[in-house]
C-alpha cells in the first residue's frame, strides 16, 4: 500500500513513517502542511492519506478542509484524518453524503498498531472508520424523533460498532453474540432505517451516514 503522510509534527511525522514502513507499506511522502497535497496526489499517486485535522498556518482546519476538498475533486479517494481532541462534527463534515474510503481516528490509537493499521486497510479497501470517542459522543447527543430512535438499544450497539468499522465477526466477538444473532440486528438496521439492498453494496455506510445525522 502506497500512503501520503500529512502531520506537522515532526515526532509523530517520523512514527507514522517508521510504522507504516516496518508494516511492510511504502510511505511516498511525508508533508507537513496541507498546501501542496492535490499536486502530490496527482505526481505520486499514493492509494490513502493520512493527515492530520489541524494544519500550519492557523491550526484550525486546514486538514478537515484539504480533505474535504480532494475528496470533492476526487470522490472516495481513501483518506485517514487524525485529530487531538473529539470534534464530532468534523466526522459528519468529512463524510458529508460519501462515506465510502474515509476515517476519523484520536490520534492516541496510532500507539495501537493492530487496531491502526487495521483501520487503515479498511479506509483503503472503501470502508469506513469512527473512533470509539466519536461514536459514544454521538450515541450521547440528544437526537429528535427520527428513524434512528426505532432501534433497540442492542440494535443501536450494533451500529455504533459499524460505525467503529468492525465487521460482522468483530462485533459478535465484543458483543458476545452469535453470528446469525448479529446478521439479524443488522438486517433489521437496514430495515427500519429504509435502507433496501442496492447494487453498490454500501448499505453499512449508508447506516453510518444516518447514525451520524440522526
Amino acid at each position: 500500500m502506497r500512503v501520503l503522510i500529512v502531520e506537522d509534527d515532526a515526532l509523530l511525522r517520523a512514527g507514522l513513517e517508521l510504522l507504516l514502513s516496518t508494516e511492510g507499506h511504502e510511505v511516498v511522502a511525508a508533508l507537513d502542511r496541507a498546501t501542496t497535497l492535490t499536486d502530490t496526489i496527482s505526481s505520486l499517486a499514493p492509494d490513502v492519506v493520512v493527515l492530520d485535522v489541524r494544519l500550519p498556518p492557523s491550526y484550525r482546519d486546514e486538514g478537515l478542509r484539504a480533505a474535504v476538498e480532494l475528496r470533492g475533486a476526487r470522490p472516495g479517494f481513501p483518506v485517514l484524518v487524525l485529530s487531538a481532541y473529539v470534534e464530532d462534527a468534523y466526522a459528519v463534515e468529512l463524510l458529508g453524503d460519501n462515506a465510502c474510503g474515509i476515517g476519523y481516528l484520536l490520534k492516541d490509537r496510532v500507539g495501537d498498531v493492530p487496531e491502526f493499521m487495521a483501520a487503515l486497510h479498511r479506509v483503503a479497501s472503501g470502508g469506513t472508520v469512527l473512533d470509539p470517542e466519536v461514536v459514544c459522543q454521538v450515541v450521547g447527543r440528544h437526537r429528535g424523533a427520527g428513524p434512528l430512535d426505532q432501534l433497540t438499544p442492542r440494535e443501536r450497539e450494533v451500529l455504533g460498532l459499524m460505525a467503529e468499522g468492525h465487521d460482522n465477526g468483530r462485533i459478535c466477538e465484543l458483543l458476545d453474540l452469535s453470528a446469525p444473532a448479529v446478521g439479524k440486528h443488522i438486517k433489521n438496521i437496514f430495515t427500519k432505517l429504509d435502507l433496501p439492498p442496492t447494487g453498490t453494496g454500501h448499505r453499512r455506510v449508508l447506516a453510518v451516514l444516518a447514525f451520524l445525522n440522526g
